[in-house]
């Protein structure tokens, strides 16, 4: 069985797989796991890793694999005006809901409590099936660093 010892550069290996992770498997990425090809992974990555979409594990032999947000099931929020979906946002927040962040509209994942939570408020809500790529929240230092606009671009 292969193993990922890192994140790394698309441009600087060979990609032999690609690994269609959900939002945890990529947070807290660990045990085996089975690429699209077949390839066995298993992950041997530095404690606290975050994956992205469009990430690529170095495994170790030199070769890579890809790493994919599978779709989850979804819940996106919008409303009106901006100060509603800032209610939507902060009421999730304070309950500690990982929350993806849009210019209009929020995302996250579909539970019956958090959707019978946002009944009360001003916003139209949906069940979506889209990758989850949440804000990495105050305790995560690495989340946005695989970001282009974390990086100046």
């Amino acid at each position: 069985m292969a193993r990922a010892v890192s994140v790394g550069n698309h441009n600087d290996v060979q990609i032999r797989d690609t690994l269609l992770l959900d939002h945890e498997q990529r947070r807290t990425p660990r045990g085996p796991v089975t690429g699209l090809r077949g390839t066995a992974v298993e992950f041997a990555l530095p404690a606290g890793t975050h994956l992205r979409h469009d990430d690529c594990l170095v495994l170790d032999d030199g070769s890579a694999v890809d790493i994919v947000a599978r779709p989850e099931s979804l819940l996106e929020i919008r409303a009106g005006d901006l100060a509603n979906l800032a209610r939507a946002a902060w009421l999730l927040g304070d309950h500690h809901i990982p929350v993806e962040i849009h210019a209009r509209y929020l995302r996250v994942l579909w539970t019956d409590s958090a959707e019978g939570m946002l009944r009360p408020l001003d916003v139209t809500m949906r069940r979506i099936e889209a990758p989850f790529e949440p804000e990495g929240g105050a305790y995560d230092h690495h989340a946005n660093e695989h970001r282009p606009e974390a990086a100046g671009a």
